[in-house]
């Protein structure tokens, strides 16, 4: 085998060597001449192809008409160092400090800071002052008082690279358009353009960091990060297609390739290897690889081959090859391992890197590549019911970025994966049928390799083949991440639990996202203004800006690279598991420790289908202080909506104080400083909290918190800044880019033999609502277990739950013995058996005449009424005692694999109770059948 695995990567190897030393024609990096007829004919016959040609020629004619008349007005307004010609960029930090030296021409200018976000705005190109260089700096209009003034370059954001890309993205348009239409004068008009930047860059050093700061080892040619560079896109392709017109007006080439390697050498020898930057170069590397020559044109051997190595095959300190940077995804999950807007731009941009290589060697690149099929499947498991992706980190609720789909398809329809196609073809079909995505080009890119139609699909093996997918609990530990799901459309809800590992991460502690009644009603924030901006490292990326507990007002760490995952204790039903049987609970216990303050954290939330088919949740939140010492600890709640009221047990509204409590002048970390309209109340007894969420034309959308009273507790309402996760597929527009309205629960005393306990009960005014009560009793032998019982809508049906802090501990009630984490027991009083009882984590389980008893390992455990008798699912080896009365004479057992009757067997009396029928289930089943004699 290991020879075999040799001869192969020799072959590989030798195969690419052979076609790198090629000089192939041009163009070549999203189309050959060779199927350039082809291309010509569907792009004239494919609507939305023609359409996009049709605007490129639109659009560009105002320009052309422009450098008719006056032939410099394009190039005039290139962002250059046109009188000092300065070849020198000098860097402060993240910020352009000045430049110097002389060159024999007008070089490009840098950019003017990390940070985008700035007060001024970027002019359009009708307003860009012809061959501007001030020593001044920039004259632009700030935004906040509409005019215009002088300002330093560093404080103007992305100003800079933004004018001279929207340039060369005319360049690059016009030399399409002179390849597809064979006429000069998009050549004539493209080429001068190009040329001067060109010049302007071979004549510009690499920016050097005056402070020697890690921004020294990210910057790249032309701003700050080598990952901004989308200028080396526009260049590589405007020259691929201008290639024949420069030949043939005898145009030096050598200034060309020279830039181009000089841009490859910076990409290579700056950036981040281990995280997004990595692929987001790799994705420049190969765009200049294809628009170079064979390594033998150069006298440096830096040609096609060269970069192509450095994309794929060989790592360096700044660069790993893709090969290398593949291993960023989980192999079991596919998950790759920063947060989910990132981690999505990571594969949509590994399969553009792909098509382009296997443009070039027609060998399906993708199939050496098996981890990106998985992921782009894995992403699925990202999606709220409604669409969009959780929003966890620096992320915010999008749809998955279509063109994953379209390159797959892409990919699978030219080396005839039938299967594959259709199946992808399906969800690509329904983000167009619900309007969230339009079959069109945005860029060349796709003009050129979208699948001119879909195939048509079976919409019904479709949604069976989604189901296997999304699947109702998913765990992604390299990210943290644990998703539970429950019910479909209205009733659907979902609950996102996040700890900080990976990149783009957060300091949130245990933090969660709440879907149901159609939204995210309990979203993330996102992250703030820029990375760099106050707003973002005081309050959007700290606890407070989460659903999540604080303690002392001051828990934090690290941000961005989180390495503080939590533990996942404990969890139903299995993570990525399809084919669960028992679909009326489903739960998560994880465990943390918070650094600051060294406090143990724990969470359960569970999510509970009532009688009518909705469903609610409950959250159990331990949290204490290792020391012991003097502490309080502050439970964040953030919900979409326009009202909080806080409501007695009897639903009757309280009055709240108005107050100044908050903040960093009573203690309290900064974040605390962006919360407003502070008001508060004691609630060292039960109460409720209501959000009420208005959307024109719809009834009110509300969201009711039952929250256990406890002494030593307070509750306070504030409004928080905006959440920048939110979108129109996840809240209403009423809501978008307001302040969203927070519950925090103050407890001035550890959290953990009492917890925070709630339940939150979504409902539709006029709807189904599925409670009518919730009771927090108190099990005085176990004074650390949390008991809940909630109240159907019937007022009959009830269900008791009872959670412990581990599978080790003791619960004891009147009738009742508990050694494990979590039971819930669904009963009316009217009848003498249990609707369902399900248990997880637990040894010994004994309730009234029922007994549940491990042997090996705490067992979970389904027990479910049917019409004909009980309904079982278990993971483990487990003893199961149900009771004999009149009426109710349990008497065969049933056993199923993969759907088939494998055993049946008569069952009896315990010998030591003769009002219970005892068995055993010597492994895991998904499905046990009790039947019942009546």
């Amino acid at each position: 085998m290991y020879y075999k695995l040799i001869l192969l990567l020799f072959s590989f190897l030798l195969n690419f060597a052979c076609l790198f030393g090629q000089t192939n024609t041009h163009p070549r990096i999203y189309c050959k001449n060779t199927n350039s007829a082809e291309f010509f004919k569907t792009t004239n016959a494919v609507k939305w192809k023609k359409q996009f040609v049709q605007e490129k020629k639109e659009n560009l004619e105002k320009y052309l008409k422009k450098c008719k008349d006056d032939p410099e007005w394009l190039v005039s307004r290139l962002q250059m160092n046109w009188k000092t010609k300065h070849s020198k960029v000098f860097l402060h930090g993240g910020k352009f400090s000045h430049s110097t030296g002389t060159a024999p021409v007008p070089t490009v200018r840098f950019s003017g800071t990390r940070d985008w976000a700035t007060d001024y705005k970027t002019p359009k190109l009708e307003e860009v002052e012809p061959y501007f260089d001030d020593e001044r700096g920039m004259y632009l209009t700030n935004k906040n008082t509409e005019k215009k003034e002088w300002v330093h370059p560093s404080k103007v954001g992305f100003a800079i690279e933004k004018i001279n890309r929207s340039i060369m993205s005319l360049v690059e348009d016009a030399a399409f358009l002179y390849w597809f239409t064979g006429e000069e004068k998009y050549a004539e008009f493209a080429e001068p353009v190009f040329l001067k930047y060109i010049e302007g860059m071979y004549y510009r050093e690499p920016p050097v960091d005056l402070d020697n700061t890690v921004q020294q080892r990210v910057s790249g040619l032309s701003t700050f990060e080598v990952i901004h560079d989308h200028m080396v896109v526009h260049l590589t392709v405007a020259y691929d297609f201008l290639y024949p017109f420069l030949m043939k007006n005898k145009r030096k080439l050598n200034h060309i390739s020279a830039v181009f390697q000089k841009w490859g050498d910076q990409i290579i020898k700056n950036g981040i290897p281990d995280n997004n930057w990595n692929l987001f170069q790799a994705r420049f590397l190969t765009y200049i690889a294809l628009a170079l020559e064979g390594n033998d044109e150069y006298e440096n051997g830096k040609g096609q081959g060269y970069y192509l190595k450095y994309t794929f095959d060989q790592s360096t300190e700044r660069q790993w090859s893709i090969r290398e940077a593949v291993s960023g995804y989980d192999q079991k999950t596919g998950i790759w391992c920063e947060s989910p807007s990132y981690s999505l731009h990571v594969t949509e941009t590994l399969l553009r890197i792909l098509t382009l290589l296997d443009n070039l060697t027609h060998q399906d690149e993708l199939s050496n590549f098996p981890i990106i099929d998985k992921a782009a499947l894995a992403s699925l498991q990202y999606l709220f019911p409604s669409g969009y992706t959780v929003a966890f980190g620096d992320a915010h609720h999008g749809i998955i970025p279509p063109e994953i789909f379209e390159l797959l398809i892409a990919n699978y329809r030219k080396y005839n994966k039938s299967d594959k196609e259709l199946m992808i073809s399906e969800f690509l079909k329904q983000l167009i049928d619900k309007g969230e995505y339009t079959r069109k080009s945005e860029d060349l890119f796709q003009l050129f390799f979208y699948e001119n139609e879909l195939k048509k699909t079976d919409n019904n093996e479709s949604k069976e083949f989604s189901r296997s997918v999304i699947t109702p609990t998913f765990y992604a530990p390299n990210v943290s991440m644990f998703i539970q799901r429950m019910g479909e459309a209205d009733n659907a809800m979902m609950i996102s639990t996040v700890g900080s590992f990976g990149n783009h991460a957060h300091v949130n502690g245990i933090s969660m996202e709440l879907y149901a009644n159609n939204y995210v009603l309990g979203p993330d924030m996102s992250k703030g203004s820029s990375y760099w901006h106050p707003d973002h490292r005081e309050y959007y990326s700290q606890f407070p800006a989460h659903n999540t507990v604080v303690v002392d007002g001051i828990s934090t760490y690290g941000r961005m690279r989180g390495y503080h995952p939590y533990t996942l204790d404990n969890h139903f039903p299995k993570s990525m598991d399809s084919r669960i049987g028992f679909d009326k609970v489903s739960f998560s216990k994880v465990s943390f420790v918070e650094p600051k303050t060294m406090s143990d954290q724990q969470r359960l939330t569970a999510m509970i289908k009532s009688e009518s088919g909705k469903a609610y949740a409950i959250d159990i939140f331990r949290s204490r202080k290792k020391d012991l010492s003097e502490q309080k600890h502050d439970y964040f709640y953030h919900n979409l909506g326009q009202s909080l009221e806080i409501l007695d047990p009897n639903n009757q509204e309280l009055s709240l104080q108005s107050v100044n409590e908050l903040g960093t002048e009573h203690g309290d970390m900064k974040a605390y400083d962006y919360l407003s309209n502070e008001k508060t109340v004691s609630a060292s007894r039960n109460i409720n909290a209501l959000f009420t969420l208005k959307s024109k034309g719809q009834p009110d959308n509300l969201m009711k918190m039952w929250i256990k009273g406890e002494k030593d507790q307070s509750v306070f309402t504030v409004d928080a800044p905006k959440s920048n996760a939110i979108s129109k597929g996840t809240a209403p527009k009423e809501v978008l880019g307001q302040k969203i309205k927070t519950l925090i629960v103050r407890r001035e005393a550890e959290a953990w033999r009492s917890p925070f306990a709630v339940v939150f009960n979504p409902y539709i005014e006029g709807g189904e609502n599925p409670i009518s009560k919730v009771e927090f009793p108190e099990l005085i032998e176990s004074p650390e277990t949390q008991k809940i019982e909630v109240i159907h809508q019937d007022g009959k049906t009830k269900d008791i739950i009872v959670a412990n802090a581990s599978q080790n501990d003791i619960a004891i009630d009147e009738n009742f013995f508990q050694k494990g984490l979590l039971s819930v027991i669904r009963k009316t009083d009217s009848e003498k058996t249990p609707s369902y009882l399900f248990a997880s984590g637990i040894y010994k389980l004994d309730y009234k005449e029922w007994g549940i008893k491990a042997y090996a390992n705490a067992v979970s455990l389904s027990i479910e009424r049917t019409d004909v008798g009980y309904l079982i699912q278990n993971d483990n080896p487990v003893v199961i005692k149900i009771p004999i009365f009149k009426g109710h004479q349990p008497e065969q057992l049933q056993i199923y694999e993969d759907g088939k009757l494998i055993n049946q067997r008569s069952i009896f009396a315990n010998r030591n109770n003769p009002n219970q029928i005892e068995f055993r289930l010597d492994k895991a089943y998904k499905k046990v059948v009790v039947l019942v004699k009546k």
